[in-house]
């Protein structure tokens, strides 16, 4: 017998008719002889409806009271999904987060998993019961309040569970068939990958690729934790996540595993910074201390004549007015002349591990980008990965482009969105 634990998106259970789609699914699992465990997001766009309602009611909304209000979404998730189950004959119990043993910090809304403690989930198991968990949500180490994880939070609350209870593997169902060669709503030729390392999901995960989310790939490496992305609108088999390619299998050769884009961050840039020891690390520790994420950073040569430079950095466009508010603060402090904010640019990233041994990457890259005539204004590597920043406008172009000049375009159209939201 083997411990499966499912994850299944807002897509997969929209309506009651997705809501019994899936409860046959986790009964067929249940049939084949495995323990299930089971992690549900809120239906559809319930979420988002809960956030527009509460800014009705107050534009800054408190931490502790929002939290408990998103987490209301799972919870009538999971309700209705073990009245599926249970109407097919099978017993099924629906816990909270909290009564699933999921023990955070503090910080609502982006609250991060300290620890799973999953003993009424294993006696439920133990009895012959499915467990259906909320996910998304937690209750905090010190100060025992509900707690929301953020974006993608249900997948990490399927890792983390899977890893606790120490499951085969966390089946993460979403409305595609799995992991593809770029996002197939743009790219409608990328094709599906049978394997991705973690190396090359977190570099995906980080520059845009919305299949899965950074945190839960971070918990599954750390975990040896194989996850298989799946379509729950088909049998299809997925895409599977683990540690290495397997051995002469058709991934080993491939030099690039993928595209992302990402329409969600901003530029800001600071003109005219004294080029002198200390500046930077003071620009970037106020930055820091605002727990803003900084992901590109450019500076330029100083001007001789001036002793002045400028430096660029980008960051998530949510956090754009908070970091300029934090700069405009230290300007005196630093000299500076001005700051420049720019949320028009979008990030294109290419991820494969084949990039350590194949020469000449960057230039068929580069050479895509100029024969689509997009502008690169900036760029960042690491051993797996070349991102740029270029015009948002310009960046769906850039992405079918590369797709093209590195091959990866499909044999067929395979790449079928099923639900429409790629979660």
């Amino acid at each position: 017998m083997g411990l499966i634990v499912q994850k299944y998106g807002g897509s997969s259970v929209a309506d009651a008719e997705g809501m019994k789609r899936v409860a046959n699914r986790i009964v067929a699992a249940k049939r084949d002889g495995n323990q299930v465990v089971v992690v549900v997001s809120a239906m559809g766009d319930t979420t988002d409806e809960l956030i527009d309602l509460a800014k009705q009611i107050t534009p800054i909304p408190s931490g502790r009271e929002l939290d408990m209000l998103l987490t209301a979404g799972e919870r009538i998730s999971m309700a209705l999904l073990a009245m599926a189950i249970t109407n097919l004959g099978h017993e099924a119990r629906s816990f909270t987060g909290s009564q699933a043993g999921v023990i955070t910090t503090s910080a609502h809304g982006r609250a991060r998993i300290i620890d799973v403690t999953p003993g009424r989930i294993q006696e439920a198991l133990a009895e012959g019961a499915i467990a259906i968990v909320a996910g998304f949500q937690g209750i905090s180490q010190d100060t025992k309040d509900v707690t929301t994880l953020g974006r993608g939070g249900s997948d990490t609350t399927a890792v983390a569970l899977a890893a606790a209870l120490e499951a085969d593997v966390c089946e993460i169902y979403t409305d595609v068939d799995g992991i593809f060669s770029a996002d197939p709503r743009v790219v409608p030729t990328a094709r599906k990958l049978k394997t991705v390392t973690y190396e090359e999901m977190l570099e995906l995960a980080a520059s845009g690729a919305k299949v899965l989310h950074l945190r839960c790939v971070e918990y599954a490496r750390r975990y040896d934790l194989p996850i298989h992305v799946r379509s729950s609108f088909t049998t299809n088999e997925g895409t599977w996540v683990v540690k290495d390619h397997p051995q002469g299998g058709e991934m080993e050769q491939a030099i690039i595993s993928g595209i992302a884009h990402d329409k969600s961050e901003a530029k800001i840039t600071i003109v005219g910074v004294p080029d002198r020891t200390g500046v930077a690390a003071r620009i970037f520790q106020a930055i820091a201390d605002a727990d803003i994420n900084i992901d590109m950073i450019v500076q330029n040569v100083s001007a001789a004549a001036t002793g002045l430079t400028d430096i660029s950095f980008t960051l998530p466009k949510d956090e754009g007015a908070d970091a300029t508010a934090i700069l405009q603060k230290l300007q005196g402090e630093v000299g500076f002349a001005s700051i420049q904010y720019d949320d028009q640019i979008g990030k294109l990233s290419l991820i494969g591990a084949g990039m350590r041994s194949h020469p000449g990457i960057t230039a068929t890259f580069f050479g895509a980008m100029s024969e689509a005539g997009i502008n690169i204004e900036m760029i960042s590597t690491s051993e797996i990965r070349i991102s740029i920043i270029c015009r948002q406008a310009d960046l769906e172009r850039g992405a079918k482009a590369a797709h093209a000049a590195f091959g990866l375009d499909a044999d067929s159209n395979e790449a079928v969105v099923y639900g429409g939201t790629g979660r």
